[in-house]
């Protein structure tokens, strides 16, 4: 017969592995530089579906080393009507405003700005020479 604290356990791990199928139900990750973004559905004590939605960050030091940052979002199916409207509000609201461009590149530091006034230089600035004038 098995004793008490065997069976502790066992269930101890039976609950532990169904805990890691749950934690599996489904997921999708978004690389995107230095960010990664997790799509996770994970199942309620109540076995009913939410989703997580993790952003990782990576920041590397002086040295060499590095170390993640992240972030989480617990999304619950009643919400998901509701976030989506919203969520579709603000990315259009930026892309409408500010166009599909990425500009990030303002922000790193090897960043040089460019002269708008040689982007705008047209041909008609210089002087047209013949090779017979010369």
């Amino acid at each position: 017969m098995f004793s008490k604290q065997k069976l502790k356990n066992n269930l101890f791990l039976i609950i532990m592995a169904e805990r890691v199928e749950q934690e599996e139900i489904f997921s999708q990750v978004l690389r995107a530089g230095r960010r990664t973004y997790f799509f996770d559905v994970r199942s309620t004590k109540a076995d009913d579906y939410y989703l997580t939605i993790t952003e990782s960050k990576k920041f590397t030091h002086d040295d060499g080393s590095f170390h993640y940052q992240k972030h989480k979002i617990y999304l619950y199916k009643e919400d998901f009507s509701e976030f989506n409207e919203m969520l579709k509000a603000a990315t259009d609201f930026i892309v409408n405003e500010k166009g599909e461009e990425v500009i990030s590149e303002r922000h790193q530091k090897d960043y040089k700005k460019e002269d708008v006034a040689t982007e705008n230089a047209t041909t008609e600035s210089f002087t047209d020479v013949s090779f017979d004038d010369i």
